[in-house]
């Protein structure tokens, strides 16, 4: 089995790390051999959030190579501009439906993509995109910081592992209290990307 590679990303606070963590421990529960590496320097102030993911039967290093990941899966709408050029040509991206604005665009000069553009870009490397309502999903839900939940269910729908080994990943590393929250999530994120692949 040749190395599965997953790109993260986000910006601080939206749970990108446990996000690539669960990711991680899935591979791990599978008996495959997985590295991984983040990197978070600015996370708490809201700074880009980046995790590298990488699966297989050896894995060597724990960096995906620009141009190798197979799934890019991004939290962000502009994030996942930001690190398209580690995506494997026909790789898959997996995007939430959220822009959060960087100081530059609200004090600057710089200006944010407008969605149609961010997606146009992405289709033009990806041999499929997920445009996935994360947060809305997530708010309807109770809790926005479910959000990373909902789009790990709709990674899931993608890989060939059955739900219950996710399941049983996240809700070990998530508060008791957060439990039923997060199976909701996991599976409606489930339910969107099923939608949206027989679309």
């Amino acid at each position: 089995m040749n190395a599965t590679d997953f790109i993260i990303a986000g910006v601080g606070g939206q749970g990108a790390l446990l996000a690539s963590d669960v990711i991680a421990e899935v591979g791990m529960s599978v008996s495959l051999d997985v590295k991984k590496s983040d990197v978070h320097g600015m996370a708490q102030r809201g700074g880009a959030v980046i995790s590298h993911v990488r699966w297989g039967l050896e894995v060597y290093s724990p960096l995906v190579e620009r141009g190798r990941a197979d799934f890019l899966i991004s939290l962000e709408m502009l994030e996942s501009l930001r690190w398209l050029p580690y995506l494997r040509p026909g790789g898959t991206v997996i995007v939430n439906h959220q822009q959060i604005r960087p100081a530059s665009t609200v004090f600057g000069d710089d200006e944010y993509n407008p969605p149609e553009e961010i997606l146009g870009q992405l289709d033009l490397v990806a041999g499929k995109v997920l445009f996935i309502e994360g947060t809305q999903i997530a708010e309807s839900l109770g809790n926005v910081r479910a959000t990373n939940t909902v789009l790990l269910g709709a990674l899931s729908s993608l890989l060939d592992l059955n739900q219950e080994q996710w399941l049983e990943v996240l809700l070990r590393r998530v508060p008791s209290k957060a439990i039923e929250l997060n199976r909701k999530a996991f599976m409606a994120g489930l339910d969107q990307a099923k939608e949206e692949k027989s679309m």
